[in-house]
């Protein structure tokens, strides 16, 4: 299972008296929800730059530095710059909500937390700030604190596909498959080419014995990011279980051309091969996979059933 993580964006949510004169080319894309970090590090930087703005407005170029910086984990400057945007407004929610984000990053989740709560207070209506904090109590296995603040967060936003995924994952930890599996379509239905729902989705139907149904869903993510070697595996393992040892390897094949340090799929794929009949083949893919892994016990206890000492 892949967690979905923190928020995408911690923008302002507030509108801003900008200066005369401002570039509005260089606002609308500092402000942007959906832009390159570098981009909004260019734009941003120019306003910071011109020195034409000051209070709030100023304050928001900061905070949506900051964010870029995070973007990028560039957490030194990100936090210098969400520290002088609450420096110039200590009322900005999206400063503290983003300086959570670099706490978080930085393993401190009891700073992070603290943050989101400011940002809260500030704004109670803050959907990413609650997903934020929801992320914090989810990395500390407070599951259930941390569906509560997805829930909110989806309450005061429903199309937050992010807290919708979260919430999935932390159904899932929950072992409440049935709940996560529909947070996960949710989540689908707002994020089409969302590969990792779809991971998160087909591991739940996998975990519910679905399999044609996870296999279906590993499809997709296969679709949308064909060199991504998540796809192929975890396709791969749902053939294997399925005794489609061909199809298996056929997928595994692929999963290990773009990525050749997974020493699970060299473990799955010689399983699949020893299926076959193919004896040196799989005994080359389990020495493979101890190789980058010698703490397989799996591939190593495959060799030994083989007749092969590891």
């Amino acid at each position: 299972m892949y967690r979905h993580g923190l928020a995408v964006v911690s923008m302002l949510v507030v509108s801003f008296a900008w200066a005369q004169g401002s570039d509005e080319g260089a606002l609308e894309k500092c402000l942007a929800t959906k832009i390159s970090a570098d981009d909004r590090l260019a734009a941003c930087s120019s306003i910071i730059d011109a020195k034409s703005e000051s209070g709030r407005s100023l304050a928001g170029a900061y905070c949506s530095r900051g964010f870029a910086f995070t973007e990028k984990r560039e957490l030194d400057r990100a936090m210098a710059d969400l520290d002088q945007a609450i420096r110039i407004d200590a009322k900005v929610a999206c400063a503290y909500s983003n300086r959570g984000r670099v706490w978080a990053f930085k393993g401190d989740l009891d700073r992070a937390i603290a943050d989101y709560n400011t940002a809260i207070r500030f704004d109670p209506k803050f959907s990413i700030a609650f997903n934020n904090r929801g992320d914090a109590f989810l990395a500390r296995n407070n599951l259930d604190r941390a569906i509560a603040d997805f829930t909110t967060a989806i309450k005061l936003d429903p199309k937050n596909a992010t807290a919708l995924g979260n919430r999935g994952y932390s159904y899932f930890r929950k072992g409440d498959l049935d709940r996560a599996a529909a947070d996960f379509t949710a989540q689908i239905k707002l994020a089409p080419d969302d590969l990792l729902a779809f991971i998160n989705r087909g591991n739940v139907y996998r975990a519910k014995q679905q399999l044609d149904r996870a296999e279906s869903d590993y499809a997709e993510v296969i679709r949308i990011a064909p060199t991504d070697a998540r796809g192929w595996r975890n396709r791969a393992l749902i053939k294997l279980l399925k005794d489609n040892f061909d199809g298996a390897i056929a997928d595994y094949d692929k999963a290990l051309n773009y990525d050749a340090k997974d020493a699970i799929s060299w473990s799955n794929r010689g399983i699949a091969k020893r299926e076959k009949g193919d004896r040196n083949g799989a005994v080359a893919d389990f020495r493979k996979a101890l190789e980058i892994n010698p703490a397989l016990s799996s591939a190593r206890n495959s060799l030994r059933e083989l007749g092969v000492e590891p």
